[in-house]
């Protein structure tokens, strides 16, 4: 038989098929397929699906892990940040607390040269009231200067720097310091 031949057999039969024939394929294709099916899904069954469901419980592990780890983190960080706030407001009360002190002492001070210039005062001659009213508001003038300066750096230094415990005792040490070489001289500076 010639190809033509063969070839006129094929369309011959295929023009035998008809309508539903041509959708539905031959018994012995259709157990081939089911067979080849059951082979390709046991090989799949036995060496491909155990390996993916592997990867897949490991990745979600992975996963879960992760939110955890992110979880975790999250609370954390949110502790940290509430101790910051805790810590913040700590050092806002205690720098006030420092300027509401430094402020009474200085009133203190300013109010102990007031009452030394007022004796003072009274035991000078009549004669020099008026040269002695003149220190007594330069004296004034000059503790209100301090003052102001002494509360300026006093708040720079406050804000300047994180107020920690160790920071904190050394700038009340300087301010007393500093109070006390002021009283010592008498109010004047030098």
């Amino acid at each position: 038989m010639s190809e033509t031949g063969l070839y006129a057999l094929l369309i011959a039969a295929e023009e035998e098929r008809s309508g539903i024939d041509l959708i539905i394929p031959d018994l012995a294709e259709l157990i081939w397929g089911i067979v080849s099916f059951v082979i390709v899904f046991a090989v799949l069954n036995k060496f491909a699906l155990p390996r993916i469901k592997e990867m897949i419980d490991k990745r979600s592990d992975v996963i879960q892990g992760n939110l955890q780890d992110a979880e975790a983190s999250k609370t954390e960080a949110q502790g940290m940040l509430d101790e910051y706030k805790k810590q913040m407001a700590d050092a806002r009360a205690e720098a006030n607390r420092v300027i509401e002190e430094s402020r009474q002492q200085a009133e203190q001070v300013r109010k102990d040269i007031i009452a030394r210039s007022e004796k003072d005062a009274e035991s000078i001659v009549a004669r020099a009231q008026e040269q002695i009213e003149a220190e007594r508001a330069r004296t004034v003038s000059e503790l209100q200067g301090t003052i102001s300066t002494m509360s300026i750096e006093l708040a720079e230094k406050v804000v300047g720097r994180t107020i920690d415990a160790a920071t904190q005792k050394e700038l009340v040490d300087d301010y007393i310091r500093d109070v006390t070489t002021m009283s010592s001289n008498g109010g004047r500076s030098n």
